[in-house]
Parts: C-alpha cells; sequence; structure tokens
C-alpha cells in the first residue's frame, strides 16, 4: 500500500518505519550496529546533510548519502 522512500526525504517530525537497508555488506552492518533495522521506527530531527533521526530516544546523524541507503515508509510507523 505504502511505497518506500529514501529516509533522507522525510521532513522534519515526520515519522517512518525503516523498510529496506541497502548497501554494501559492511555498509549494511555498520547501519544495524548504530539500531537501524528493518520494522524500527524512526523521527526526522533535521532534513539535509547533515540528517539528523531520532531513534529509540536517540539521536543519530548521517551524511546524505547514508542517509538515501536507509529506505522507509510513511503512513505505518507506530
Amino acid at each position: 500500500m505504502f511505497d518506500s522512500i529514501p529516509l533522507a526525504m522525510l521532513r522534519p517530525g515526520q515519522l517512518a518505519r525503516i523498510d529496506q537497508l541497502m548497501g554494501g555488506e559492511d555498509e549494511v552492518h555498520r547501519l544495524q550496529e548504530l539500531g537501524m533495522r528493518v520494522g524500527t521506527t524512526v523521527e526526522m530531527v533535521q532534513a539535509g546533510s547533515p540528517c539528523i533521526v531520532k531513534l529509540d530516544g536517540n539521536k543519530l546523524c548521517f551524511r546524505s548519502t547514508e542517509a538515501t541507503s536507509v529506505l522507509v515508509r510513511l503512513g505505518d510507523a507506530a
């Protein structure tokens, strides 16, 4: 029902659920170590570069290339 979009496209205050992590094995592993896992809800704090998101009560900062490696779904975030 909902299409995935890159995390970088969220607006500040928007919530979304992580749908897919893209990239090489090392890149995906690093994102997972930071808590970016499929099904987890994230909130965009600051869009752009750097991109700042809130995840499980923590704020994480990403470069724009990293933020496009995370695909999220709007509308089904809890």
